[in-house]
């Protein structure tokens, strides 16, 4: 992503004066009017500044271009579907390393969906709550694995997330970015703070919030995004405010206009952040796929509350994702297709034989984890996390032996 693109029309513009100016100065002296030293002493001193400018533009470019480059582990070449303005989906990961003493690979406890389309000039983004109910797919062992959606990066980094989001709504996911919770106060510092809604009054982590207008900085936007108990909405109103602060700090860093911010957003960038997207992937988002923000629609798979063997899941209803699914569909321009994976078996085979009724108020105590390509429930557990080649059960997730073979431990 290149912030100057204004500033580099400007640069034009002014290298344009600089070659007029660069004749005369080429020019004979009896060519020039006599007693015009300071004018032209001017002269060569704005062509110096402007060199300068230049050089330093350039260097700051090639210091982005490699600082992203090296954390996407790609090359610098613009993808396909950007360079041709196709309708494009990122998967934003909002990662927990070093958040709250943790040094382990983590969960991603944001897991929010955009779509831009920029024929259309329209965007989606939908948050996906880290309790969801899913099939998780990119376990290196190909282990049948049903839990919470969020366990995904856990198991198997961000190409897991993407795959198991992807299957969840039956959507191509072609880029994904994985930010680093740490680097989320030093983004809003480096942007000059954000400005947000506050949809309630409440405190948190030494920080107080008020309902209304409020100008965060990077300490208190990190509060505003991980309280969740004080929310009457609980993990769905932190969601939310998750999508205030990215788009508040998504539309202040496409405006930085200074050296120092943008040096600061590279160095940040360069530490924090992962990506499969080129810098010239970003530089082309930035230039093409800008107005799509102006036509949002935001949202959340909404779930419904259940205990499974003790641990707290919420299960998206079939016509919840269905819903979803094709509204993420219609951006990509893609037809709408009926829902046909794990999840929407999963439902179905409780809606059976478990008698599920999802206008029930209460959370469901019922819902079972069914084995993979059959009608009888898992052991132990309930979690299904067994093979996907034989579809047998070995065991429950938390199990010594299984907790060994994953090298983590599924309940936290």
């Amino acid at each position: 992503m290149d912030p100057h693109s204004e500033r580099r029309e400007d640069y034009r513009a002014r290298h344009s004066l600089n070659l007029h100016r660069n004749r005369a100065f080429a020019a004979p002296t009896a060519a020039l009017k006599p007693g015009n030293k300071f004018a032209r002493f001017v002269g060569v001193v704005m062509t110096l500044v402007v060199c300068f400018g230049l050089a330093w533009a350039a260097h700051m470019y090639f210091t982005g271009h490699s600082a992203i480059d090296g954390n996407s582990g790609s090359n610098s070449a613009t993808s396909a579907l950007i360079a041709s303005k196709r309708p494009i989906s990122v998967l934003i990961l909002g990662v927990d390393q070093g958040i709250e003493g943790r040094h382990d690979q983590g969960n991603s406890d944001t897991l929010i969906l955009a779509t831009a389309n920029p024929d259309k000039n329209t965007a989606t983004m939908t948050s996906i709550p880290r309790d969801t109910l899913v099939n998780v797919l990119g376990d290196p062992g190909n282990k049948y694995f049903m839990y919470r959606v969020n366990s995904a990066y856990e198991v198997g980094g961000s190409k897991a997330s993407v795959k198991t989001v992807s299957s969840l709504l039956n959507v191509p996911v072609n880029y994904y970015v994985e930010v680093n919770m740490k680097a989320l106060r030093s983004l809003v510092s480096a942007v000059g703070g954000v400005d947000v809604d506050v949809p309630f009054d409440f405190s948190y982590d030494w920080a107080t919030f008020h309902k209304g207008k409020q100008h965060l900085d990077g300490r208190h936007a990190v509060a505003y995004v991980r309280m969740r108990k004080e929310d009457p909405r609980g993990d769905y109103g932190r969601q939310m405010r998750q999508r205030q602060v990215i788009q508040a700090v998504a539309k202040k860093a496409m405006s930085v206009d200074t050296i120092s911010n943008y040096r600061k957003l590279v160095k940040i960038f360069n530490k924090y952040i992962k990506t499969n997207l080129t810098f010239n992937d970003m530089f082309a988002l930035t230039m093409n796929y800008r107005d799509c923000s102006k036509n949002l629609k935001s949202g959340y798979i909404q779930g419904h509350d259940a205990w499974i063997n003790g641990a707290s899941i919420q299960v998206a209803p079939t016509d919840e994702l269905q819903k979803i699914s094709d509204r993420v569909r219609t951006n990509l321009e893609l037809n709408k297709e009926t829902l046909n994976n794990e999840e929407t078996r999963q439902n179905e085979l409780n809606e059976k034989y478990n008698h599920i009724k999802w206008k029930d108020p209460d959370a469901f105590t019922n819902y079972q984890i069914y084995d993979q390509n059959s009608d009888t429930p898992t052991g132990g557990s309930g979690m299904g996390s067994g093979s996907s080649d034989t579809g047998t059960n070995s065991g429950s997730p938390n199990s010594s032996s299984n907790s060994k073979e994953k090298g983590w431990n599924i309940f936290k």
